[in-house]
């Protein structure tokens, strides 16, 4: 019964071993990297670089690199892949070609928020960089992958694709939106952290995260695979255990911290 009200949503999975089982691995990996999170094992990037005495140890013995080519090392073969798609695989209907134009848009937005909205102070471990970037990438051909598999299969009984691509854009311009303001919080040559304001960092600490998710969603109602939904899943656990270290960074950070500011969802957490 469970099944059949699913397959109303989604379309049946492919009688393909491969892209069931990263779907699982897809959820239990960014599952596991949440949790991590909440423990204090960060990704060593962003903020959260050297944070805890016992990462700090460590990394010191690790490569880094600058943060600006870190990001630009983990988003550029998830755009490539986006790009390559249409090249590799020219031949696709409209839900298809909707979906690898919203991952290949998705990843455009943030190589170009690196080269001109983010500013950078820190360091990034290269081999964090490596690994997010190889993270993104095989997620995204994944995703277009299982979409491509499912070709000419009876389309689900609910059509989610044109909600999906409205939640997209609302998803990819509040995340953009929030990156500027976490932009405008340093003046050139300020390398020290604020409290963000504006738009719903009055009501979260991470709103960028929040529409991130939402954008996510846009992209696997687009989709409507079993694979898409799993990593939308599994990265909405991991922004999860993102956002509650985010918050609990800015508390460790500001006696002034607002207490009623949550992580992610506003008034809940």
């Amino acid at each position: 019964m469970v099944l059949s009200a699913l397959l109303r949503f989604i379309y049946p999975p492919p009688s393909n071993i491969f892209v069931t089982a990263m779907s699982m691995i897809s959820i239990v990996s960014l599952g596991n990297s949440g949790i991590m999170e909440v423990k204090g094992k960060h990704m060593q990037y962003s903020k959260f670089w050297n944070f805890g005495t016992d990462q700090k140890i460590s990394a010191d013995k690790k490569a880094k690199i600058s943060s600006k080519t870190g990001m630009i090392i983990a988003y550029t073969p998830a755009f490539l892949a986006g790009v390559g798609s249409f090249v590799l695989l020219p031949v696709g209907d409209f839900r298809f070609d909707l979906l690898r134009s919203a991952i290949t848009i998705h990843y455009f937005k943030r190589i170009f928020e690196v080269l001109f909205v983010h500013k950078f102070s820190g360091w990034t471990d290269t081999e964090a960089a490596i690994t997010i970037s190889l993270s993104y990438f095989i997620n995204s051909v994944m995703m277009i992958y299982s979409h491509y598999l499912i070709q000419g299969f009876p389309e689900p009984q609910t059509d989610l694709k044109y909600f999906g691509a409205l939640l997209f854009l609302v998803g990819i311009s509040g995340n953009f939106y929030h990156h500027y303001l976490l932009s405008q919080l340093r003046i050139k040559g300020d390398k020290n952290y604020k409290i963000p304001q504006g738009g719903l960092f009055s009501l979260v600490i991470c709103p960028h995260y929040l529409f991130e998710i939402m954008g996510f969603l846009g992209i696997s109602c687009i989709s409507q695979t079993l694979y898409s939904f799993c990593f939308t899943l599994g990265t909405t656990f991991y922004l999860m255990g993102r956002s509650y270290a985010t918050r609990k960074w800015y508390q460790s950070k500001f006696e002034d911290f607002p207490t009623h500011v949550k992580a992610l969802i506003p008034y809940i957490f």
